[in-house]
């Protein structure tokens, strides 16, 4: 794919960058079950990764009662038993020559939480489900849930903050680790699987944003109010959210466009997508005048849009990664109320919260 190429690719909706940032709320597609199935994917949609396993959601049901009763109302529950019922999901299994789409790892990899049996098996039991964003949970559920051995409400502070430190270092991605599982819902909602895309007719990924998406029929926020209410992300919250969504949008963009191998419809939708990013990035720039904004574009713009790149766009994504972290840890938000008139309106959220 030569520069001339890369210029075709790039042409889209004729919407500036800022106008994506206002309007991304609003292309939404009516649902998920057939938004995403790639390699590659969230530790829940797996078994795990070496020491790490996925458990199920049953374990989490036991003390998260209200949180479960949302996710039994969201799609993402219900993908489950509906997605095998789709017409379009069975025709891209038959045109990638699957069997069953429950026995596949491409579909299992995003569209379920698959367990390990004791043949080693997997074996799906739930759709996506709360290892799917809070990571494999084998080794720290024990420790999240063990209160340091004392019951609920009698550790000292000091307790708290060590099995908290003890929990992350098992794998649990905690709702601050915004980075971490803000990549695990872009890690689906973008498909960088090329022949999936190209042979079995799926999307190439949905209309994703953070704020819209997470705030929508998924939000669960009723821990610490005992399931008194389902509050949304504070501003500052959301702020923040939006601009790390931008990011990592961009990160796993670049990423996808780096496994294209022919023009085709693939290439062509990541790199267009890939490209927004970069203009969003840069818009965003100019709201919030922070350098670290301004190293991304640079770094995102540090490779080509083009055929067999990989090993640039990955060094590419690589560095809008390590940016990305820095913007988490660096930033609350606060000092980001220059996009408040970009947020998307809780009109535009993705589904109705649980109330």
């Amino acid at each position: 794919m030569k520069s001339t190429e890369d210029a075709t690719m790039h042409q889209s909706t004729g919407l500036s960058a800022l106008g994506r940032l206002a309007t991304a709320a609003s292309l939404l597609v009516t649902t998920l079950v057939v938004t995403a199935a790639l390699a590659g994917s969230p530790a829940a949609a797996q078994t795990g990764d070496g020491a790490f396993k996925v458990i199920g959601p049953a374990k989490c049901a036991e003390c998260h009662k209200t949180e479960t009763e949302v996710w039994k109302g969201t799609h993402h529950f219900s993908t489950f038993t509906e997605l095998t019922r789709k017409k379009e999901a069975n025709d891209i299994a038959e045109r990638m020559g699957m069997r069953r789409i429950k026995s596949e790892s491409l579909c299992l990899n995003c569209h379920f939480t698959t367990v390990e049996t004791s043949g080693g098996e997997p074996e799906p039991v739930a759709g996506v489900s709360c290892e799917s964003c809070h990571g494999a949970a084998s080794a720290w559920q024990p420790i999240h849930s063990g209160f340091s051995g004392k019951k609920e409400g009698q550790e000292s502070q000091e307790e708290i903050a060590l099995r908290w430190q003890k929990a992350e270092a098992a794998g649990m991605i905690r709702p601050k680790d915004m980075y971490a599982w803000a990549s695990n819902c872009f890690s689906c909602h973008v498909v960088p699987n090329e022949k999936l895309v190209n042979v079995g007719g799926h999307k190439a990924g949905s209309p994703f944003e953070l704020v819209t998406w997470s705030q929508g029929e998924v939000r669960h926020n009723t821990w610490h109010n005992k399931g008194a209410a389902n509050a949304p992300a504070s501003l500052n919250d959301k702020r923040l959210m939006f601009v790390v969504g931008r990011a990592v949008e961009l990160e796993t963009a670049l990423r996808a466009v780096g496994k294209a191998t022919q023009k085709a419809s693939y290439a062509v939708s990541m790199a267009t997508r890939a490209q927004a990013a970069r203009q969003a990035i840069a818009a965003l720039e100019g709201y919030l005048k922070i350098e670290e904004l301004g190293q991304m574009g640079v770094a995102a713009n540090s490779a080509g849009l083009k055929l067999n790149n990989d090993a640039a766009l990955s060094a590419a994504a690589d560095k809008v990664g390590a940016i990305t972290r820095q913007i988490v840890e660096k930033y609350d938000g606060s000092t980001f109320g220059a996009i408040d008139q970009v947020l998307p309106p809780d009109s535009a959220y993705k589904g109705t919260p649980a109330r």
